[in-house]
C-alpha cells in the first residue's frame, strides 16, 4: 500500500501525546526523543496517520492536514468535550461536511467526510 503521511511540525513531544493520543485518541507507533521533549512521535487511528516532529527546525510552521473520515459528526462529537473546536460541522457547497481543529501548536486538523 503506498500513502501520504503528514509530517507536521510541533514544540515538545509531551504536549503532542497529551493532544493527539489522550485527547483525539489516536495511538502511538512510534517516538524517538533522547529527553522527551525534542524528536518524533508518529500516531494513528484506524487508516489515518501523522508525525509530529519537534522542533521541526528549517520548515514552515502553521501546517495543515486533512482527515478523511466516514462522519465528520462523530469525531464532532467526540473531540468537542476534550478540546476546543470553533465552529460545529457545517456542509460545504463542494459536498463534504467539515469542521476543524487546531492543535497546541497552531497547525490545523481539518476534519471532512460525506454529506450526511
Amino acid at each position: 500500500m503506498e500513502r501520504a503521511v503528514p509530517v507536521l511540525p510541533g514544540d515538545d513531544i509531551g504536549v503532542a501525546k497529551a493532544f493527539y493520543i489522550d485527547s483525539l485518541g489516536f495511538q502511538p507507533r512510534f517516538e524517538v526523543s533522547e529527553d522527551g521533549k525534542n524528536g518524533l512521535l508518529g500516531v494513528e487511528r484506524g487508516g489515518m496517520r501523522i508525525t509530529i516532529d519537534c522542533p521541526m527546525s528549517g520548515h514552515g510552521r502553521d501546517a495543515c492536514v486533512s482527515l478523511e473520515v466516514d462522519s465528520a459528526d462523530k469525531y464532532y462529537t467526540e473531540w468537542k468535550a476534550r478540546v476546543p473546536i470553533k465552529r460545529a460541522p457545517q456542509d460545504e457547497p463542494w459536498g463534504a461536511r467539515t469542521f476543524s481543529v487546531t492543535d497546541p501548536f497552531g497547525n490545523t486538523i481539518f476534519v471532512m467526510g460525506p454529506l450526511p
